[in-house]
């Protein structure tokens, strides 16, 4: 009889062991999949979801060569290689690799950002060929990317530099048409969000693929003949040289329409290397933003409003006597 007792006793106890086994599995289950939901579902994206940019192609700059319009400045297609440190595997053999191949295009501590665990995007070199990313690629390296971006090119070198101004390394433009026109040139970017593999190659299917194509910036032509703003800098250079002046500005414009066919400026400097200028006032326009004390160029205003006013016609005369009597 005891027997039976202690039986049906242990048989209640592990049953209730059980029931309340049972609701503590189902309590965190609901807690995980219901309560929590969008907080797992986000962590879940967050490592499945690749987020990237899709840069737009800056829009080129044009002048004229008697009537043929001409590049004055261009862009070449360079990539920025970066790296998910949370993929990759073997640190060292992605360290390796990027300085036997990219060389001086890596940044200075991206062996330092290839260890970081917090983040799952960081920029390790720019600027690399396509050459060299041909290499790269070659190496099957996990956890490293390729963005294909716009590096500006002035094949003229120093010509019109003041002019046109350049682009930063953060593809921002400063000083001259780059900076003026900038919104125009720079166009709108694209996003592209796809869900990726382990090895963070994108899929091809997927309802959460999202792509949005960039918008190219415009071009721009302006009114400049490079034949003569390439004669007007030779002549700036010339007589700098002559009169010993440390500084030189000439615009040329057509007199029949008003168009600038040269504006220069001495001293220059050649915009692809803008990081070399120690003097930021170097990249000033002195032409149009300089003040100076105007001479003989003030009669032409002169003459202007005289036209306009009405008070002078093609066969007026003036007598020059040297003096004028005012009052007394």
């Amino acid at each position: 009889m005891k027997l039976e007792l202690l039986k049906g006793s242990r048989s209640r106890i592990l049953a209730g062991l059980v029931l309340v086994i049972s609701v503590i599995f189902i309590f965190r289950l609901f807690y995980l999949q219901v309560i929590q939901h969008d907080h797992y579902t986000a962590l879940a994206q967050e490592e499945q979801e690749k987020r990237e940019k899709v840069p737009a192609t800056r829009g080129e700059i044009y002048a004229f060569s008697g009537d043929t319009p001409v590049k004055l400045v261009m862009n070449q297609t360079v990539y920025t290689v970066f790296a998910d440190p949370m993929v990759i595997k073997d640190t060292q053999k992605v360290a390796t690799a990027m300085k036997e191949v990219a060389g001086g295009n890596v940044r200075d501590n991206f062996e330092a950002l290839l260890e970081r665990r917090d983040t799952r995007y960081q920029i390790i070199a720019t600027r690399v060929t396509r050459t060299q990313a041909e290499k790269l690629k070659e190496r099957e390296l996990t956890g490293i990317g390729f963005q294909e971006v716009s590096q500006r090119v002035y094949p003229e070198g120093q010509l019109g530099s003041q002019l046109l101004g350049f682009v930063n390394a953060e593809g921002q433009g400063n000083y001259g048409v780059e900076g003026y026109l900038n919104d125009s040139l720079k166009g709108q970017d694209g996003r592209l969000v796809t869900v990726t593999d382990v090895s963070d190659v994108p899929l091809t299917i997927g309802d959460r693929n999202i792509r949005e194509q960039p918008k190219n910036g415009e071009n721009v032509v302006l009114s400049i003949d490079r034949n003569i703003q390439s004669r007007v800098e030779q002549a700036l250079l010339d007589g700098v040289k002559r009169t010993g002046a440390t500084n030189a500005s000439a615009i040329v414009m057509d007199p029949n329409t008003g168009k600038v066919l040269a504006m220069a400026n001495l001293p220059t400097y050649n915009p692809s290397e803008y990081y070399k200028v120690e003097d930021a006032a170097l990249f000033n326009n002195d032409a149009v933003s300089k003040p100076y004390e105007p001479g003989s160029v003030i009669k032409t205003y002169t003459l202007a409003t005289g036209i306009d006013k009405n008070v002078v016609r093609p066969d007026s005369t003036y007598v020059n006597t040297d003096r004028l009597t005012i009052d007394d």
